[in-house]
């Protein structure tokens, strides 16, 4: 199958590219500049010192097969610092003064210090007493999707591809996203409550590194799709074991183990950079 190697940054054309080793060149297939395609061998490895002057140059770079975008069938996303820009649990923490301190336990756990579970229940335990209306004032005020969220998502719908967001936050951001954005599919964590108050407990399973993992072979059976027909996104430790159990895994923003596991990483570009990786 032939390959491309995928060069990714606004204006790229400006870009002074003659430290790259010279290879056939395909036109830009979105046609605002962005995007340079050459084709290599199935087998091509970029030399490190180049690869070093592109990050330098704040290019994304990847090396993949040549297929169209409409070929997928599924893609999986992680929903903090992924899908959007913060970390849910960490703004809700702010309400009650804990922000740093439970941004801290997020960020050992994302970098895979902590149990991802034992993590999520100790900052979940920080909430209690809190009102549930504090979830909806972060979802108004401070909830922002990541760039490029919206064009890969309307490019998802036009080409017929499914999108599942499988997250370790809660279930009340993702319903909401879901509702907003036509999400095919949503899973995360249930928050407990009573009285219209946050109990810093969870209800039923939590959804971890493990079960996210689950979540994308199922519905790869469900939907009947090959191993390379789905993609999984995401940024943190416990997203590790999706991205290495699809046929494309692509770290967005991430800590170094998860950019360590991937077979594509998007360190500059907002999210439009996962559908530049396809004709």
């Amino acid at each position: 199958m032939p390959h491309h190697l995928v060069l990714q940054r606004p204006d790229i054309g400006r870009c002074d590219l003659s430290f790259l080793p010279p290879l056939p060149i395909r036109p830009s297939e979105n046609g605002n500049g962005s995007i340079l395609r050459f084709e290599v061998p199935e087998n091509f490895a970029l030399p490190p010192e180049a690869a070093a002057e592109l990050d330098k140059l704040k290019i994304d770079h990847a090396v993949l097969p040549a297929i169209p975008f409409s070929d997928l069938g599924l893609i999986v996303s992680d929903m903090d610092s992924t899908l959007i820009t913060i970390e849910c649990v960490d703004e809700i923490a702010a309400g009650v003064g804990l922000k740093e301190q439970v941004a801290a336990i997020t960020e050992q756990s994302m970098r895979g210090e902590l149990d991802f579970e034992q993590s999520l229940r100790k900052r979940v335990g920080l909430l209690a007493g809190l009102p549930e209306s504090v979830l909806q004032e972060v979802y108004d005020q401070v909830l922002k999707l990541s760039p490029g969220a919206e064009y890969l998502l309307s490019e998802c719908k036009k080409h017929g591809v499914k999108f599942m967001l499988v997250s370790g936050g809660f279930t009340f951001f993702t319903d909401h996203l879901q509702t907003r954005l036509g999400l095919d599919y949503t899973h995360a964590n249930l928050l407990d409550t009573d009285n219209g108050c946050l109990t810093g407990r969870l209800n039923g399973r939590i959804i971890d590194a493990q079960a996210k993992a689950d979540l994308l072979r199922e519905y790869r059976a469900k939907l009947g799709l090959r191993h390379g027909q789905v993609l999984a996104v995401g940024d943190g430790a416990n997203d590790i074991p999706m991205l290495t159990e699809a046929g494309f895994g692509i770290a967005y923003h991430a800590k170094p183990k998860a950019r360590q596991a991937a077979d594509i990483c998007i360190n500059h570009n907002g999210l439009e950079a996962i559908r530049g990786c396809f004709l």
